[in-house]
């Protein structure tokens, strides 16, 4: 009987473990999503979800171009948004400090993958923000070494861009990490993600960014 007893005890600890997980997460990404709408009042929305989950977060950059950038891949190269054009992307600012990027990242690698033949790409955009000065060569060698870790340990077959930081005004502040941007062919921001959301969910923007 106390075998059974503990058993039982150990089941629902198990169960208030996964419910407080989940309930965390939801609360992050209503928080983040608040923040975010209140910076930028005049133009973000928050939309009630119809079946009752977190109210979802509508970019003001949405329907209109995303917007150019020019940094810095992990060798040196200068890569630009606007080489890109004429496919699909998603632009995922991400940290290597960030817990939900690392369950997210995974499921961009295998997605990635999937509908790269069909013209998807992903950048991926590290935002340390450390605030380093342009010429802290020893901060910027140090950043530069977390992200290398960073992407080999999650094999990321996508361009990782550094000093992403520097595009938050433009983006929208990137209150939250991860923040994601889908762009349509055209180069328009068709959906946005604000925070660790689903594969599902991030499955059905790149069928939007695709045109499908």
């Amino acid at each position: 009987m106390k075998r059974n007893t503990v058993v039982l005890f150990a089941v629902l600890f198990i169960l208030a473990i996964f419910a407080w997980a989940g309930w965390a997460n939801w609360e992050y990404r209503k928080q983040a999503a608040e923040r975010l709408a209140a910076a930028n009042a005049s133009k973000a929305e928050l939309i009630p979800d119809a079946s009752g989950g977190m109210p979802q977060y509508v970019s003001p950059l949405t329907g209109k171009p995303a917007p150019a950038f020019a940094l810095e891949d992990l060798s040196g190269k200068k890569v630009t948004l606007a080489s890109y054009k004429g496919k699909a992307l998603l632009i995922n600012f991400w940290a290597t400090w960030c817990a939900p990027c690392k369950i997210e990242t995974p499921w961009l690698v295998e997605l990635r993958d999937q509908y790269a033949p069909q013209g998807f790409e992903i950048l991926g955009i590290s935002t340390e923000g450390d605030d380093l000065k342009p010429d802290d060569k020893a901060g910027w060698a140090k950043d530069k070494a977390a992200i290398q870790k960073s992407v080999e340990q999650m094999h990321m077959p996508y361009p990782v861009l550094i000093n992403g930081d520097s595009l938050a005004d433009t983006y929208g502040g990137l209150d939250a990490m991860p923040t994601s941007f889908f762009v349509d062919r055209n180069g328009k921001i068709v959906a946005a993600q604000l925070g660790l959301t689903s594969k599902e969910d991030i499955e059905a923007n790149i069928h939007k960014a695709l045109g499908e």
